[in-house]
């Protein structure tokens, strides 16, 4: 379906989206108040058994993927054994990338890319396989450029996510595209947009709310745009970015910068209230440099959930 097609749909109202079929871990309320967390391992490990150490010695009980695309059938096996045996969800694969660059055989290799980590997905369970949606930059994969909100990159996304979709057909999994600030999925209406015009239902939602903070007034009513999103993207969640947003204050005209959980304005008040009411989406820190950070970050974290009443 064409963008412009696709819009004057839109005017009427959510287009059915409630009626679609396929979606196969609908959201629900928790027996208990809980969230999944977790983040990445800094301690080493060499087998499956010692991962699971790592992860339960961080407090995790859910991690990214242990192994990366072409590892042995045998070994992957024995990783989502593990997981499964010690009630670990791996929340996402990544398969960071560039499937719409400029460049043709970029491009190949980036979608490539996407669909041997879709199918490292689909074999070791993992929540889902996520990247962006690209970037028409040449210079940049994730960066901004002019063509990357038109109407022909937005067909560009839909058609390249239904070749890696279809290339793999996933029956455990799903393949998501982060929210992004240049980039489409740019806000909770363009997502709603593309699970539409995608049309699989293999296709899911990965949300980072700090990637669609890209305006002064979403910035300072974030908490109603991490709403909204969970209101109307939620049966199709399957995983969360977890970051902060602040404003540079001494740069001009606007630089909205990431920041560690707890040293910016996001409102992990209703981010964590909106995940918990969730069926086991996993809640992931990433981006920061250090164990010791990630350390505060999780800190933090906690901090305002059990203020809640929310068990990590």
């Amino acid at each position: 379906m064409k963008r412009r097609h696709f819009n004057k749909l839109m005017v009427s109202g959510a287009v059915g989206l409630s009626a679609m079929p396929g979606v196969l871990r609908s959201a629900t309320v928790m027996d208990k108040s809980g969230i999944r967390f977790g983040g990445p391992v800094f301690e080493k490990y060499t087998n499956p058994e010692e991962w699971v150490k790592a992860v339960k010695n961080l407090g995790f009980s859910a991690a990214y993927c242990p192994v990366q695309p072409g590892e042995k059938s045998d070994v992957v096996k024995a990783y989502e054994k593990a997981a499964n045996d010690a009630d670990i969800i791996i929340s996402e694969v990544g398969a960071w990338s560039n499937p719409i660059d400029p460049d043709d055989a970029k491009a190949s290799a980036a979608i490539k890319k996407c669909i041997d980590s879709l199918e490292l997905a689909e074999q070791i369970n993992a929540n889902c396989c996520v990247n962006i949606s690209g970037s028409r930059n040449p210079n940049s994969w994730d960066g901004p450029h002019k063509d990357n909100l038109t109407f022909e990159t937005f067909d560009l996304i839909v058609e390249t996510t239904r070749k890696i979709i279809d290339a793999v057909k996933p029956k455990r999994t799903f393949f998501t595209l982060e929210t992004m600030p240049w980039a489409y999925p740019d806000s909770v209406d363009s997502y709603l947009n593309l699970i539409k015009a995608i049309d699989r239902k293999e296709f899911a939602v990965h949300l980072d709310p700090v990637n669609m903070v890209n305006t002064p007034t979403i910035y300072y009513r974030n908490g109603e745009m991490i709403k909204d999103a969970f209101k109307k993207l939620g049966p199709w969640i399957k995983n969360c970015h977890a970051k902060d947003t602040l404003i540079d204050n001494h740069e001009l005209t606007l630089h909205i910068s990431e920041a560690r959980p707890g040293l910016g304005i996001l409102d992990y008040r209703v981010f964590l209230t909106e995940v918990a009411k969730l069926d086991n989406v996993p809640l992931m820190l990433e981006h920061l440099n250090t164990a010791e950070e990630y350390n505060l970050a999780a800190k933090h974290i906690r901090s305002v959930g059990e203020e809640l009443g929310f068990e990590f």
